[in-house]
């Protein structure tokens, strides 16, 4: 290590700072681990593949370090629209970033879709980590193998076991990554968190309340535009739109004699009081716009 570029005597290590992409195919725990990483929520969570769709920065500020974190959508083989737009964000986040993550879920093992991953990675020049994800789920039988095949896959990066959802083995990751980055100054005041505004926070909120409560009746074509936003005395009022393709995706969102939609509304409401802190109260509307996905000032408008 060069003392001069790093450290000095006086002043004890060098601060690092700089971008770290969180990659791998889609629902391997992505969103799971920032979230841990950052000890709070920043990116929606569902059990369905291909929730995150746009680049999200969370920032997890250290005394030696400030680590701002790039969650982005599944890297995957692409047949619409859509799902391009998705990997292109992806692929835009891992050529900004100073550090990669490939991230793997162990309970599911090594696929192919992981492989054509690490085929993308092994031409990088740039700091790379792998992550196997979901050990709580493995027995120690099956872990070893794993890491072994993951070490064959890159050899000379680091692997590292976590459980995402509880824990484990994070903070030993935040130590690697760290030492991954760049000498720097931080880029953002301490006390944020993420960039995202307010009303992108309701869209994702309201957005992750529906892929949560329809299960499989409603495809991923789902889109949230927030139409009001007024912030008064005690209460925070919000309006916001719910966008479908077809008119059948639209009964099922308000349910039979309206129960669905106050079910998302009232489940939103409560996340969205968690996470800004205050009263709110929240009026939501769905609209038909068919075939949104396959337009592409349709996805300008929805922030695709």
């Amino acid at each position: 290590m060069n003392q001069t570029e790093n450290s000095t005597p006086e002043a004890g290590p060098a601060h690092r700072s700089g971008f770290v992409a969180i990659l791998g195919r889609p629902n391997v725990g992505k969103s799971t681990l920032l979230n841990q990483l950052l000890g709070q929520k920043v990116a929606i969570v569902t059990p369905k593949p291909q929730t995150t769709r746009g680049r999200i920065l969370g920032i997890k500020t250290t005394p030696v370090a400030q680590i701002l974190f790039l969650d982005t959508p599944g890297l995957h083989v692409p047949k619409t629209l859509i799902n391009r737009r998705m990997v292109a964000v992806a692929e835009r986040a891992m050529a900004e970033a100073d550090v990669l993550l490939w991230v793997v879920d162990g309970e599911v093992g090594i696929t192919g879709a992981d492989r054509a991953v690490a085929a993308k990675l092994r031409v990088e020049r740039r700091p790379l980590c792998v992550v196997l994800n979901k050990i709580d789920r493995l027995g120690k039988s099956a872990l070893l193998p794993l890491l072994a095949a993951l070490g064959e896959l890159l050899p000379g990066c680091d692997v590292v076991p976590v459980s995402a959802a509880q824990g484990t083995n994070c903070e030993e990751l935040l130590r690697q990554i760290v030492a991954m980055l760049p000498v720097g100054p931080p880029y953002y005041d301490e006390a944020e968190l993420t960039d995202q505004t307010e009303r992108t926070l309701v869209q994702e909120t309201v957005r992750e309340q529906v892929l949560l409560q329809t299960r499989d009746e409603v495809p991923y074509a789902v889109a949230v535009t927030v139409d009001a936003f007024e912030e008064k005395p005690s209460v925070t009022v919000i309006s916001a739109t719910i966008h479908v393709e077809r008119a059948s995706q639209k009964g099922i969102l308000i349910g039979e004699r309206g129960a669905r939609i106050k079910q998302l509304g009232q489940g939103a409401r409560r996340e969205l009081e968690r996470v800004l802190g205050r009263r709110v109260y929240l009026e939501l509307f769905v609209r038909v716009q068919e075939d949104w996905t396959k337009h592409e000032a349709r996805l300008k408008e929805f922030g695709l």
